[in-house]
């Protein structure tokens, strides 16, 4: 009976490994799916908030940078849901083989099952059982074949149990099968839709860039005179913040020109820790938006040669969108730049969050604020019909990158 058992315990083996591997197929499926939802919702919102109205006549550089924005999202979709089809025929591969193992070894134990009835049904008799037992040298092998009767009966049971077992698993997996081939089918056939999508925008943007390479040095011009205009308004910004904290310091009694951060009271110093365990989590400062341009140093999305420098975000919006503050604090500036348009910059004990590029503003300096809460209106610039915010974030007078605090920026 040994053998039996060792047969049991590397069947349940082989069921919990083949488990957990099914397991870590279906999650890695689940992440690629949420992935390709995700894309997918921001195809949407790409659409709706940047190629909406097209009666409004956009500059080529806003035209082609909405554009290539598109196209790197439709290709991450693209990508994604390639993904998913692979590991979807790589799970249909195994399932194939595991309905295969699963009919041999049902067929196995209905053969060995057959054989067990005819034996049991040529030895059922009472009569039998009786001389079987009669027949025994001693009373041990006497209570031996008792106990090998028995143990006959239960190993029957279990065969019977392993039959149903094994039917039911082999039902399940096949209903598993047609299901994943629907659900590859299903992907190719959007993934066919996407790639036509693609190749269209592809060809606009090419065209797009041939209309631009005529003229590159006159963009490249304008390009770099828009990052000094960037910088200056940056700038202005970082010394609203530097002037901030010498004014907290002094307020403190720190005559020290050393200091670099601001002084907190204890309430200014739960504010910060509180913002910085929402790290990841804030809101967006828009309802609705799509980011253009991300935080750090990087090639120009439309002429690749230029390299240009962001300090924060830039978020793409619905004209006339509320702003909203993302966090809890006190508003540390409200500022007509000069190069620029309206400015909020709000503090939350030594951070601070700016937002820039508003036409309207709610708010004064110290008032308080909450999480948000509207602040200001987007301005909409009427050359070229761009609305967009210019999001920042400071630990003390050093930039951060917006996307680390905020939610799946």
């Amino acid at each position: 009976m040994r053998l039996k058992h060792t047969f049991k315990y590397i069947f349940l083996l082989g069921f919990t490994l083949s488990s957990l591997v099914g397991f870590s197929q279906s999650k890695k499926q689940q992440e690629l799916e949420e992935r390709r939802q995700e894309l997918r919702i921001e195809i949407k919102r790409i659409n709706d908030l940047l190629f909406k109205n097209k009666s409004q006549q956009k500059s080529q550089t806003s035209l082609i940078e909405d554009l290539s924005y598109k196209v790197s999202v439709r290709q991450n979709l693209i990508r994604v849901t390639n993904q998913q089809a692979n590991l979807l025929t790589r799970e249909i591969n195994t399932n194939q083989k595991r309905i295969t193992e699963l009919r041999d070894e049902l067929q196995t134990l209905k053969d060995n099952y057959a054989k067990m009835i005819v034996t049991s049904y040529k030895s059922k008799s009472e009569q039998s059982r009786v001389m079987f037992l009669l027949s025994s040298s001693n009373f041990q092998q006497a209570y031996k074949r008792v106990q090998y009767i028995n143990q006959y009966a239960d190993y029957q049971k279990e065969q019977g149990e392993a039959i149903k077992i094994k039917t039911v698993e082999l039902q399940e997996t096949n209903v598993a099968l047609l299901k994943q081939k629907a659900d590859k089918q299903k992907l190719i056939d959007e993934n066919r839709v996407a790639q036509r999508e693609l190749e269209s925008e592809l060809k606009q943007q090419e065209s797009l860039m041939a209309s631009i390479n005529k003229n590159l040095n006159n963009y490249t011009a304008q390009i770099r005179e828009k990052q000094r205009e960037a910088d200056k308004i940056d700038r202005e910004i970082e010394k609203i913040i530097r002037d901030a904290i010498a004014s907290s310091n002094k307020k403190a009694g720190k005559t020290t020109k050393a200091s670099t951060g601001f002084a907190l009271t204890p309430e200014d110093k739960i504010l910060a820790d509180n913002f910085v365990s929402s790290k990841g989590k804030l809101p967006w400062p828009v309802e609705k938006g799509v980011v253009k341009l991300r935080y750090g140093k990087q090639p120009h999305p439309v002429v690749k040669t230029v390299m240009i420098q962001s300090n924060g975000v830039r978020i793409a919006t619905e004209e006339n969108a509320p702003i909203r503050a993302v966090f809890n604090g006190k508003v540390l500036a409200v500022q007509a730049i000069k190069h620029g348009n309206l400015s909020v910059l709000i503090q939350h004990g030594n951070y601070v969050t700016v937002y820039k590029n508003l036409a309207k503003v709610y708010v004064k300096k110290g008032d308080n604020v909450k999480t948000k809460q509207e602040i200001g209106q987007v301005f909409t610039n009427p050359s070229n019909k761009e609305t967009q915010l210019n999001f920042s974030i400071f630990k003390e007078s050093a930039t951060q990158n917006p996307a680390d605090w905020i939610y799946k920026m």
